[in-house]
């Protein structure tokens, strides 16, 4: 069990490092939007191992080879957008600070892909991480703790970044953007220092 939360808290960070950002930029974050983001971010990182698992590893080499430049530009775009729009070029009826379902999706996409490539490993490398269950019943399981962590420290992460929101005030949607390209430089360096 101390595997699997230890898998859970490290897939979980970057979820947890663009909910801070997304509760820096965006104006008026509440309780409801750290609970919805969180149940994005959570949903993925619960979905992602699963569907990893049951693709086995026919795709693992195709999932590992372009899963790090999906992250970094969908990252990059978002972050991109938001560092614009502080800076002017934004489009003031629905800035890139909204936390709208598409934008949500795409978010929970950029830091889930690697829970992806974990179900795929898990499905091939024969980890027991819940001894006494059936490799189905231990997969569900272990995708649920993944899922349950994002959704915590998403949740923690967004209301993190309302407080910091508030220290930054002018700049803070220049901060999340810069915070975003920041964390899809980071998965890209690390797949390709990997290499």
């Amino acid at each position: 069990m101390v595997e699997i939360f230890l898998i859970a808290v490290s897939l979980a960070l970057d979820a947890f490092a663009v909910s801070v950002s997304s509760g820096i930029a965006v104006k008026g974050f509440s309780w409801c939007q750290a609970v919805k983001m969180g149940c994005y971010f959570g949903g993925f990182q619960f979905a992602m191992p699963v569907i990893g698992y049951l693709l086995g590893s026919s795709v693992s080499a195709y999932i590992s080879a372009f899963d790090h430049w999906i992250a970094f530009a969908l990252l990059a775009v978002i972050g991109g957008n938001m560092v614009r729009g502080a800076l002017g070029g934004g489009d003031e009826e629905e800035g890139p600070t909204e936390l709208t379902a598409r934008r949500l999706t795409v978010l929970a996409v950029a830091t889930s892909i690697d829970a992806l490539a974990v179900g795929v490993s898990l499905a091939f490398a024969g980890i027991v991480l819940l001894p006494g269950e059936s490799d189905w019943v231990n997969m569900l399981l272990s995708a649920a703790v993944i899922g349950v962590v994002a959704f915590a420290l998403s949740v923690a992460g967004g209301l993190l970044g309302k407080r910091l929101g508030g220290l930054f005030q002018k700049r803070a949607e220049l901060v999340g953007g810069l915070v975003l390209i920041g964390i899809g430089v980071k998965i890209l360096l690390e797949h390709l220092l990997e290499a």
